[in-house]
C-alpha cells in the first residue's frame, strides 16, 4: 500500500485541516483552568449553532463516537415507562431502534425505503394510533444513502400531537440549518467529527434544560448519563470522568475555523459545490445516482455499482487508495452501490482530482463505463 496521505472521501473520519491537527499537539490538564474555559466556550458555541439559546438549552458533551451521544440521548430522555417510534429509512435509523431496545425502551419502527425520506403522514398516522408514544426519533441526512430527511415537516407533525422529537443530525450539524426553537425539538445529537470537522472521539447532546431536569434517573447507563453529565459541568465546569483533551482541544479549533469560513452558511456552500463537482463527473463517466437531485443531502452520494463485468469494487478501491482517495462501500440493502464523500477540508480542487483518478482507474482496469 502507498505511504501516501489519501484524502478521505468518506462521512467520517475525514480530512482534517493542518491547523486541527496541530491544535492536538499540545497536552491539557483536564482540571486545569485554560482546559475548562475551553470547554465552557464549546458548550456555548454548540449551544447557538443549533439555534438554542443559554437559557433554555444546554450541550452536553460525551467522550466516544456520535453513537455515544445517541445512545447517550435515547437513554436519559426517554423515560423507562416511555415509548420511542423511530423512523427508519436507513442503518442509522435502524441502530436507534436497536439502541432503544438495548436500553430496555419501548420502542417501534416506522420503515420507510432506504432511497425514499421518512413519511411525515405515515408519522401523523402512527401518532394518531398509538397514544402511548412518548417521543419520536429521526436522522436528519441518512448517510445509509445520503438522502435528507424533511425534518420541518416531522418536527410540525410531532410538535401538533404533543410528542418529543430526538433528532440525530450526525451528518448534517454544521453545515445543513437546523434550529431547534424553531423547530421545537427536545434534543439534538452530533459529532465532532462530520461536518464541524474536527477528530472523532466526542460527541454531544444539544438539549432543552427543562427536558434534561425532568430526566433524572431515567437513564440506563452512568457513563452515558446526559443528566448526571451536565449536573456535572453545572457544578464544577469540569467533566466527570477522564475527557479527550487533545480531541476537545482540536474542536475548539475546528469550530473557529467553521466560524471563520461563514458558519452553517459558508460550510454547507463548499460541500454544495463539492457534491456539485462529484455528481457531475461521475455522470460524465456513466455512473448512476442512486437519489434524485431533490433528495440528495451534499454530504455523501450512493452511486450503483457498474454492470462492466471487469469492475470489481475491491480492485477499484484500492486503485484509487494507491491515488490518494479513499471512498465508502455502500450499505444499502435496496441496491448495490457504493459512496463517497463531499465533506472534510476538501475543496474544488480536490473533488476534481478524484474525479481524474477515477477516470484513470476505470481506464486502468479496462472499465468502459460506470453505467449501472
Amino acid at each position: 500500500m502507498s505511504d501516501l496521505v489519501p484524502y478521505l472521501l468518506t462521512p467520517g473520519p475525514l480530512t482534517t485541516s493542518a491547523t486541527v491537527k496541530q491544535a492536538m499537539l499540545r497536552d491539557w490538564g483536564s482540571r486545569d483552568g485554560r482546559f475548562i474555559a475551553l470547554n465552557a466556550a464549546i458548550r456555548d458555541r454548540l449551544v447557538r449553532l443549533a439555534g438554542g439559546s443559554a437559557d433554555s438549552h444546554v450541550a452536553v458533551p460525551v467522550q466516544g463516537s456520535g453513537t455515544f451521544a445517541v445512545e447517550a440521548m435515547i437513554g436519559t430522555l426517554v423515560p423507562r415507562a416511555g415509548r420511542l417510534l423511530v423512523l427508519v429509512n436507513g442503518a442509522y435509523g435502524t441502530r436507534m431502534v436497536r439502541i432503544a431496545e438495548v436500553a430496555g425502551r419501548s420502542v417501534t419502527a416506522l420503515e420507510t425505503a432506504e432511497d425514499l425520506p421518512v413519511s411525515p403522514a405515515a408519522l401523523a398516522d402512527a401518532l394518531d394510533a398509538d397514544p402511548a408514544i412518548t417521543h419520536v426519533a429521526v436522522v436528519h441526512c441518512e448517510t445509509t444513502s445520503g438522502i435528507l430527511n424533511p425534518i420541518e415537516a416531522v418536527a410540525e407533525i410531532v410538535r401538533s400531537r404533543g410528542r418529543a422529537l430526538l433528532i440525530d443530525a450526525m451528518s448534517a450539524f454544521g453545515a445543513l440549518p437546523l434550529d431547534m426553537a424553531a423547530l421545537g425539538a427536545v434534543a439534538v445529537a452530533a459529532s465532532s467529527n462530520k461536518c464541524l470537522e474536527g477528530v472523532p472521539g466526542m460527541g454531544f447532546v444539544i438539549a432543552r434544560r427543562d427536558a434534561l431536569e425532568a430526566a433524572k434517573g431515567n437513564a440506563h447507563s452512568l457513563s452515558l448519563d446526559l443528566h448526571d453529565q451536565w449536573r456535572g459541568f453545572e457544578a464544577n465546569a469540569q467533566w466527570r470522568f477522564t475527557p479527550p483533551t487533545h480531541v476537545v482541544a482540536a474542536f475548539a479549533q475546528a469550530l473557529d475555523e467553521h466560524e471563520a469560513e461563514g458558519g452553517i452558511e459558508g460550510r454547507g456552500a463548499r460541500y454544495r459545490a463539492n457534491a456539485a463537482i462529484l455528481i457531475d463527473g461521475m455522470r460524465a463517466l456513466g455512473f448512476e445516482t442512486l437519489l434524485p437531485d431533490h433528495l440528495q443531502a451534499p454530504i455523501i452520494v450512493t452511486f450503483r455499482m457498474p454492470a462492466d463485468p471487469a469492475f470489481v469494487f475491491a480492485d477499484f478501491y484500492d486503485r484509487l487508495r494507491e491515488r490518494g482517495f479513499v471512498i465508502y462501500p455502500g450499505k444499502l440493502t435496496v441496491a448495490d452501490s457504493f459512496r463517497i464523500g463531499c465533506i472534510g477540508r476538501l475543496g474544488a480542487e480536490e473533488m476534481t482530482a478524484a474525479i481524474a483518478a477515477i477516470r484513470s482507474t476505470l481506464s486502468e482496469m479496462d472499465v468502459a463505463t460506470g453505467a449501472p
